[in-house]
């Protein structure tokens, strides 16, 4: 599946919203055979920080020292689902970490992840 998760700065009802189409789109596991793989790509507008707490679904690769909401979100998404965040498992030079710069080119941003069966 290729996703774009709604902007931090959107409300909690319309992430909520996105969270369960993203369950009903056949993460949950509702349209996939069991034994197909899963793996979801995409812009998910959230910042991953190095928080020990999440370390063992997202490693400690990401560009990010703190998670905003959306971090946080998708995290506990990633728990209840069984879900491993690749992005970020992994380390790598910072330069190759940024999926979004901005216009002036002095704002960088790791926002765009993937998303694997922790099987």
């Amino acid at each position: 599946m290729n996703v774009r998760a709604p902007s931090e700065e959107k409300s909690d009802d319309t992430k909520e919203s996105f969270y369960g189409e993203l369950e009903r789109g056949g993460c949950g596991g509702c349209n996939f055979p069991k034994y197909h793989m899963k793996i979801l790509l995409g812009d998910f507008n959230k910042k991953l920080g190095r928080e020990n707490i999440f370390e063992p679904r997202i490693g400690n690769g990401s560009l990010h020292q703190d998670s905003n909401d959306n971090g946080v979100r998708i995290v506990n998404f990633t728990t209840s689902k069984n879900l491993v965040l690749k992005s970020t498992k992994f380390p790598h030079r910072i330069i190759h970490k940024y999926t979004w710069t901005s216009p002036d080119g002095k704002t960088h941003n790791q926002i765009d992840h993937k998303l694997i069966d922790g099987r």
